[in-house]
């Protein structure tokens, strides 16, 4: 009977983020309840402030990337040790024993699963929204709620789909729900409300509708990536 006791690696792709990288390394250590984390690891995709260093300063390993958080997640999926993969946005911040709970279901069984999520805001808006994150069905996934899933099950997947430079989570997890149980754990991730605050919630929620539609009617990533470009990074 084998002994050998899964470890998980964390996967953070981040992009000129210099304050949430310091608060999501801090909840992690924080709120880690083992000590089955193998390595946090930090791919950049090119930062021009201080998120390299802030990363190195609180225990990160950083891997240089080219853009693009898919072929981010990809690489360090690639040089992760760990027998779990955990991707984490870094704007997310892991519950209290976070590791011990995906731990606990890969122990019963389960390959793949992510946490329920909450934003940091009051706007019922976006509270009925945190309330869909306890729906298992896909259209109700999404990054910001962390994803783990067994190396593996990952690189059988051939991973992220790099030619999506946005919806490259939802892509991958219809892809995951195809094949497996998919776990949804009880806890929640606390996700920033920001960009909704900044472009405004009732507006930019639309506009992630619209691009859910618009994937689930055959568009493909360069046409989703477009109408990002024009409705939501304007």
């Amino acid at each position: 009977m084998s002994t050998h006791q899964p470890t998980i690696s964390i996967i953070i792709p981040v992009l000129n983020e210099e304050k949430y990288i310091k608060d999501v390394l801090f909840a992690i250590s924080t709120n880690a309840g083992s000590n089955r984390i193998k390595e946090i690891l930090v791919v950049d995709g090119g930062s021009t402030d201080r998120t390299v260093a802030n990363a190195q300063k609180h225990g990160a390993t950083v891997i240089n990337s080219n853009k693009g958080r898919a072929k981010q997640m990809n690489l360090g999926a690639a040089q992760a040790t760990g027998d779990v993969l955990y991707f984490l946005h870094v704007d997310s911040l892991p519950p209290k024993d976070f590791d011990s709970d995906i731990l606990n279901e890969i122990d019963r069984g389960f390959e793949v699963g992510c946490f329920q999520m909450r934003f940091n805001s009051n706007s019922l808006f976006l509270q009925f929204f945190s309330w869909c994150t306890k729906i298992n069905h896909q259209i109700c996934r999404g990054g910001d709620q962390s994803l783990f899933i067994t190396s593996k099950l990952f690189h059988e997947l051939n991973g992220f789909n790099e030619n999506y430079v946005i919806y490259e989570d939802n892509e991958f997890i219809r892809r995951v729900y195809k094949l497996k149980p998919f776990k949804i754990i009880s806890s929640a991730i606390t996700t920033s409300a920001r960009r909704y605050e900044e472009r405004g919630t009732v507006r930019l929620q639309y506009h992630f509708g619209m691009i859910h539609l618009k994937h689930h009617l055959g568009a493909k990533p360069k046409e989703l990536y477009q109408y990002y470009l024009k409705h939501i990074a304007a």
